[in-house]
Parts: structure tokens; sequence; C-alpha cells
């Protein structure tokens, strides 16, 4: 599931003030209720690049917007749409999906619901049925209508330059808290897909196993929290909450928690921010 592709971009060093303490658990849906929206699902579509980005997006720009936009952005205008050195639900770029985010902007999962996979490993993605063109100042608009034609609303969305954070605990805490939730690249083992709640760590249930037993990829999540939990012998546990895209059924109510400051799976390597593109003409518009 290669959610690969590394936005080369600057990384933004967040200090904490002298003083300053950060809370022992943080959930984004409490301070920011109804603006955080529940885990997608890709079904065996191996496009984590485009539903990871389209759910903090879709969050970023409703937080940004203070709820005057609060759209659940298309993952398939990404899948579809996004064509520039990406494989669809064959695996994708995450720079990739940010910058067409940011300089083609996407519709409404409701304008352009998701298709599912290509009926076939070798057939094509569905064609893009979404286009735009510039309006000025950087905003674009649709010259296409939705794809669900029960749907006329395809205002375009977009956001302004991803940023990557630093990998410290404290830095992602604090951009999560103040600005929403984030993008996060993980390896994905084997026992991640039998994962049904609790704290995860990796354990490798399937050493001594051949090879295809230990499945292994990249995948991208969204970060919403974090919290600690005592366990039976005294010592402090400390996760992070994200919400994953295999749908509700999957971990905690689609979402899971994972060990956090300790970087694992690489949960904290790679971690990006965004901003939405909004406006004062968009605060009263959608």
């Amino acid at each position: 599931m290669p959610a690969g592709g590394r936005p080369s971009g600057f990384v933004l060093q967040t200090m904490l003030v002298p003083g300053e303490v950060l809370p022992t658990a943080f959930e984004a849906s409490e301070k920011w209720p109804n603006l955080i929206h529940e885990p997608l699902d890709q079904g065996n579509c191996a496009g984590s690049w485009a539903f990871s980005t389209a759910a903090v997006a879709s969050d970023r720009v409703s937080i940004h917007s203070l709820g005057h936009m609060t759209p659940v952005l298309s993952p398939q205008n990404l899948l579809s749409c996004d064509k520039h050195n990406q494989q669809g639900c064959r695996g994708g770029h995450l720079d990739g999906a940010w910058w067409f985010l940011r300089r083609r902007g996407v519709v409404s999962d409701h304008c352009y619901p998701f298709s599912g996979r290509e009926k076939t490993e070798a057939g094509p993605a569905p064609r893009c049925m979404m286009h735009t063109r510039a309006t000025g100042r950087g905003k674009r608009q649709a010259t296409a209508r939705c794809p669900n034609h029960h749907v006329h609303a395809n205002d375009i969305y977009q956001v302004t330059p991803a940023y990557r954070l630093g990998s410290s605990e404290t830095e992602i805490m604090k951009e999560l808290m103040e600005n929403g939730p984030v993008q996060a690249l993980m390896e994905v083992h084997e026992d991640f897909f039998l994962y049904q709640g609790g704290i995860y760590s990796h354990t490798p249930v399937s050493l001594g196993r051949p090879e295809r037993y230990r499945r292994h990829g990249t995948h991208s999540v969204k970060i919403t929290g974090w919290g600690e939990e005592s366990l039976p012998d005294g010592r402090t546990l400390k996760y992070w909450t994200a919400a994953n895209s295999w749908g509700p059924a999957w971990g905690e109510k689609g979402h899971f928690r994972i060990v956090r400051g300790a970087n694992e799976c690489d949960i904290e390597s790679f971690v990006l921010g965004v901003w939405g593109r909004v406006g004062m003409e968009d605060m009263g518009h959608h």
C-alpha cells in the first residue's frame, strides 16, 4: 500500500513556550464538535494516499472556515483525476495529492462518490469526471457537473501548501491541538489487519511462517488526538488516537490507538499539516 512520496518541503519547527504544558489527553472532536469527520472506507482499493489526504483536508477546511464549510472531500476525485505519477487504487504519493488539492482542488464526496477499485488489477482507473478552471488568484471553479447527478453543488475546495512537522511527540501534539488533525505515514504489518481494539504495537505474529504471510507496506492515516492509560503494573502507556480508512467495522469504530512517543511503526517519522484555503467570500457561501 504505497503512500510514500514525501513532500520535500521545509520542516515546520513548532516550539513550546517555556512553561507551556500540553494536556495528558486531547481529542479533536471534543475541541471542534461536528467539524471532525468519521473514518472513510477504501474497500480493497490501495488508495490510502487519497483517502487520508481527503480526510485531513476535510477536517482542516471545516476548522479553518470556522464551520462555514464542512465538506467530506472526495477521495475519488483524487484517485481518478490526480494522474501525475499516481497509480490510483494501486498506490500513490502524498506530495502529488497535496499538490493537486492546492492547484486543482476537489469537490465533495457527495458530488463525486467513491466507485470502488477497478474491476481487474490491470484495468484502468475510472476516468476523471471533474474538471476545473482558474478564476484568478489561484482559485478554481468546476467546469463539469457532479458525477452524482442527484447533487448540484460542485464547489471546489482547495488547501495551502502542506507542511511537514518535526518528529518530536510534543511538536505533533501542539500542531494537532492548535490546528487540527494531521496526516501520518506508518508501516503496516500483518498484525495490524487483525487489530480489534486497545493500544497497538507491532508484534511479529508470523515469524517463522513463509514470507507471503508477512504482509507489509506503507499506509497513511489521520491522527486525531492522544491519551494515556495506566497499566496493572503501574506503568503509564501513552498513545495516539487515529482514524483509519478501512470502514467503521474495523478496530475501534474505524479508529485505532497506537503507542505514542516511541515512533511505533514509524508513525512519528513523517507527519504533515495543511491549512484549508478559506477566503472571506467563502464564509457565508456554502
